[in-house]
């Protein structure tokens, strides 16, 4: 899709600010922004060890794991795509993966490593952590800490106020339908994702907050959706701001401890210091898989609801019906799934009772003719797993 391509262009955004910490490293290439530069030998290194290329924020884990027993009945789906047949080694060979976790039930069911990772690697995320930053808000809107979708942003970000996010209520936000303009287009370097929160315009204003509020206004809020990062980096300053905490914090407290991860992760921050809601959480293998499987089972950790009832269906519903969007979450046939650049996904089947993660290192940002032969695994995975 479309708006999928345009995930690309948040890499950029992202990491311009961290050339130093590139340089550092010689395995590293020079210029933050050289992450969507980055060799295959780059890539297997860096997605590995984002927290040693820019600043990020720990996700402490808790005491407890949250088990994922192995079943006893493993799966090697065959399948064929594009005149070729793969299974899983040949796929992951083909497509640069490093991690293909599948759960059937709660129980692990397909694990293979690739790229020189193991189980107690991390990997980035890219945008899958903006499917995390919606849930944050649901889980504070459980709190009480955010009273309705349908608030206004500026209750939250007052700096917005006066802005073309005036009247932009939440929920128009965490389905990128602020009505706000934007171009995301990475390859221009005058685009604005080529140009938010990379310089602070105003002592005490978060530089992203700086950035969107000087945006002009090119629909009504709620008529039209654009691909936005930048929105996502405010739908997680919102967060904070709400809850009065850093979101690494929160995600600790509300899911990264209760659940039981089994390690702790890293998020990556802005120039300011603040997570960024769109982008860059790194953990393992099995603990994307034990968050596909807390949003599978309702949003539950430790006993309690994390997320208002019912927050999870309506999360993973259209929203938008062109390309079908929820609140963060791509709409995919049979389920939902969490997406990131250079082919990061955590795809949900609710009525097989299957999560499936796959981390990779594409060539390209969002390569269609592999996203296809990924359908196709997907399919082939479901089938026999059943």
């Amino acid at each position: 899709m479309l708006g999928r391509l345009f995930c690309a262009a948040f890499a950029a955004s992202a990491f311009l600010c961290v050339g130093a910490a590139i340089a550092a490293d010689p395995q590293m290439p020079q210029g933050g922004g050289a992450v969507l530069q980055w060799t295959p030998q780059q890539q297997a290194w860096g997605y590995r060890n984002f927290e040693k290329v820019g600043q990020a924020k720990v996700i402490a884990r808790g005491k407890h794991v949250h088990p994922l027993p192995v079943a006893a009945h493993q799966i090697d789906p065959v399948f064929t795509a594009g005149g070729k047949t793969y299974d899983t080694a040949s796929y992951m060979a083909a497509f640069r993966a490093s991690g293909i976790l599948v759960l059937k039930d709660g129980k692990i069911v397909l694990e293979r490593y690739g790229l020189g990772r193991g189980p107690h690697d991390r990997w980035t995320s890219f945008s899958v952590a903006k499917s995390v930053t919606s849930t944050l808000i649901g889980a504070a809107i459980k709190d009480g800490k955010i009273k309705s979708l349908d608030d206004p942003v500026t209750l939250y970000i007052p700096e917005l106020k006066g802005s073309a996010y005036e009247g932009v209520t939440v929920r128009q936000l965490i389905t990128m339908t602020s009505g706000v303009k934007w171009n995301e287009d990475y390859t221009d370097p005058n685009s604005d994702v080529a140009k938010v929160g990379l310089s602070v315009l105003e002592p005490g204003v978060n530089p992203v907050v700086s950035y969107m509020r000087r945006l002009p206004r090119e629909a009504q809020p709620g008529t039209k959706f654009v691909y936005k990062t930048g929105e996502t980096d405010l739908a997680g300053i919102l967060v904070s701001n709400a809850v009065g905490e850093p979101m690494a914090q929160y995600l600790s407290e509300k899911i990264w401890k209760p659940y039981g991860m089994e390690q702790d992760g890293v998020w990556v921050e802005d120039i300011a210091g603040h997570e960024r809601g769109g982008c860059c959480i790194s953990m393992t293998l099995r603990d994307y898989g034990r968050l596909g499987q807390f949003i599978m089972d309702g949003g539950k950790a430790g006993g309690h609801d994390v997320v208002p009832t019912g927050w999870i269906a309506d999360a993973t519903s259209p929203h938008v019906k062109e390309p079908p969007y929820g609140y963060f979450w791509w709409l995919i046939p049979g389920g939902y799934e969490a997406e990131g650049i250079f082919g990061q996904t955590v795809s949900i089947f609710p009525k097989d009772h299957i999560v499936v993660v796959i981390n990779s290192a594409w060539p390209g940002a969002w390569v269609e003719s592999i996203d296809a032969v990924r359908m196709k695994y997907l399919d082939a995975i479901r089938a026999a797993a059943k």
